[in-house]
Parts: structure tokens; C-alpha cells; sequence
């Protein structure tokens, strides 16, 4: 059974070493009970639906707990598909459009909730959130459609999952973690933008040689 895949970011390689086994167990469970990846994207979907409500409400913690089962599910999708040689164009769209959906909800939520309190700052700062990871994934299509392989940045999708369950469960940490999100986003999108360019250049030379 696979260990889960080893992406770039700041955590991510700790989590590969940490959560090896773990994972290929859940994942082996995964397999022998017969779920599909397209259940679990979408009960991830569903998870942050519910988180979003939550926060809405003005649960936060609650809110931030429930990101830990999306985000687990986020995870195991891919995993499960590629177990079962069921891993797709089609899967990975769907995938993909599943999780921008339930960025929108959740940092939307976020904004909503903060500009009803009257945080300007704040609510401003999780529309930028949004706004620099949407962007950050735009990035990455815009180069695989290119045929480019744009896995760079400090701040990726666990990233942002476990920043935020910590801005939204631990007191006073939403808005310094708001302002990381903006921060390493951004840095993030600029290095796959570099990444990108590089990986254009030797072939933009090779045209004009």
C-alpha cells in the first residue's frame, strides 16, 4: 500500500514521514470496505459546507475542527483513486473543482462572519486569502495545460488546512494566520510563476536557435 504523496510545501514532508503508515492503513480500510474517490470528494465538499454553516453561525472552533475530516478527505481521495486504478482526467477536474468550491466556501464564510462583526481587517484579509489561493491554483492549470509540472511553494493546500483550523480553534490566531495566508500565498504563486518561466525558457531558446 502507497504512502501519501510527498508535495512541496512547508509541512508536507513531515507529514509523509509521520503519517505514513497511518494513511496506508485508513487507505487499505478504504479499498476493503469498497468506497469510491468520487464519495469521499464529495463528502468533503459536504464537510466544508457544514464548516462553512458553522462558522457562519458564529461557531469558529467547531467550524475549525470540522476541517480536520474535510481536509482527511481532501487527502484519501486521491490516494483511494489511484488504488483502484479508478485515477482520471475526469477524477482530477472533479477534484479539483470540489476543492475551489470549498475554498470559496470557507474563506468566504470567514469574510462574511468577520465583516458582520465589524473586523474590517480581518474580513478584508480573508477575501485576500481567498483571492491569493485562487490564484495560486489558477497558476498551476494555466502551466499543466502547458504541459508544465507546477508542485512548487511554502503555502499548499495542507498548508492552508491546517493554518486555518489553527486561526479558527486557538484564541486571537485568525488574523495573524489570515496575514500568513495572504503572505506565503503570494509567494507561493510568484514561485510557481518562476518555476514556470524557467521551464518555458529552454524551450522559448530551442525555438529561436
Amino acid at each position: 500500500m502507497p504512502g501519501p504523496r510527498k508535495p512541496k510545501g512547508m509541512i508536507a514532508p513531515a507529514f509523509s514521514v509521520i503519517f505514513a503508515w497511518p494513511y496506508r492503513l485508513v487507505l487499505a480500510g478504504l479499498v476493503r470496505a469498497g468506497v469510491r474517490p468520487w464519495q469521499l470528494t464529495l463528502l468533503s465538499l459536504v464537510a466544508n459546507g457544514v464548516c462553512a454553516w458553522l462558522i457562519l453561525s458564529g461557531d469558529f472552533f467547531l467550524g475549525g475542527i470540522l476541517l480536520l475530516p474535510a481536509g482527511l478527505l481532501d487527502i484519501f481521495d486521491g490516494g483511494l483513486a489511484r488504488q483502484r486504478g479508478e485515477a482520471s482526467r475526469a477524477g482530477a477536474f472533479m477534484d479539483s473543482v470540489v476543492d475551489r468550491a470549498s475554498d470559496l466556501l470557507v474563506f468566504g464564510a470567514i469574510f462574511w462572519a468577520l465583516a458582520g462583526q465589524g473586523k474590517q481587517v480581518a474580513a478584508a484579509l480573508a477575501l485576500t486569502s481567498l483571492i491569493v489561493s485562487l490564484g495560486v491554483s489558477y497558476v498551476r492549470a494555466q502551466g499543466e495545460a502547458l504541459g508544465l509540472a507546477l508542485s512548487e511553494g511554502f503555502m499548499q493546500r495542507l498548508e492552508r488546512y491546517v493554518a486555518l483550523m489553527i486561526g479558527l480553534t486557538a484564541p486571537g490566531a485568525l488574523l495573524p494566520v489570515l496575514v500568513i495566508l495572504t503572505v506565503l500565498g503570494a509567494v507561493t504563486a510568484v514561485q510557481r510563476i518562476g518555476s514556470a518561466w524557467s521551464q518555458l525558457s529552454p524551450a522559448r531558446a530551442a525555438r529561436g536557435a
